[in-house]
């Protein structure tokens, strides 16, 4: 009879350390292979995709409010009133489609416009500051996503020999251009409907799309790789 308690102690002492064992061990997946059921520490597994590992970091574009983009868009805006102010000056051209016409007036327009701006040089639009943003928002242009639609638009106009534009002179009828990239204007400052951005090989050029005449230029902002489909 007096054995007994020791008998039941020992019980207890091994379903203890039955329980103590149990609650210890990872619990398993009903598969068996091995493999447990969660992550113990509730972490997630690394990414095993090789290209988001291989892809360069992406810069984002700056800011439309950036400070060079705003000296950029005061500088057309005052282009722009002296464009309004010159045409005022210019006898309205009726409807017409004979393009002789057309061409004596853009020509009349260009010719005051010119004279308007005897002094002007190229970064007097695109100033310093304004190209570092502008060539910024460009290099993020052809990267992600949208990089194989704007390297297939800028490509269409490629390639060119080498390009020679002057400031305030009539953009060359032998020389062709490409429009923006859609997603690339997204990125850059929006403009009044007197002027326009064509891409002319590695060149951003601010066109006057009425007397014709380039108003200024970034050149060689345009990456090489992107000409080339790359």
């Amino acid at each position: 009879m007096k054995a007994r308690p020791r008998i039941t102690i020992q019980i207890r002492s091994a379903l203890l350390t039955a329980v103590v064992v149990f609650g210890t061990c990872p619990i398993y997946t009903s598969g068996g292979q091995g493999s447990p059921a969660q992550n113990p520490q509730g972490q997630n597994p690394p990414s095993q995709n090789p290209q988001s590992q291989n892809q360069p970091p992406q810069n984002p574009p700056p800011d439309l409010k950036s400070p060079g983009f705003q000296e950029f868009s005061d500088r057309v805006q005052k282009y722009v009133q002296l464009h309004k102010s010159i045409e005022a000056t210019v006898p309205k051209l009726k409807a017409t489609n004979e393009p002789e016409l057309i061409d004596a007036h853009q020509k009349i327009l260009a010719r005051k416009m010119k004279a308007a701006r005897a002094r002007a040089k190229r970064g007097d639009i695109f100033t310093p500051a304004a190209k570092e943003n502008f060539l910024k928002a460009i290099a993020s242009e052809f990267q992600g996503p949208q990089a194989p639609h704007a390297k297939a638009t800028i490509k269409q106009g490629a390639p060119l020999n080498r390009v020679h534009l002057h400031v305030n002179e009539i953009y060359p009828e032998s020389i062709p251009y490409t429009s923006v990239p859609p997603t690339m204007l997204q990125k850059l400052p929006k403009l009044p409907e007197e002027v326009a951005y064509r891409a002319v090989s590695s060149d951003l050029v601010l066109l006057d799309v009425k007397a014709n005449l380039v108003v200024d230029y970034l050149p060689g902002v345009i990456p090489v790789e992107a000409l080339n489909g790359q």
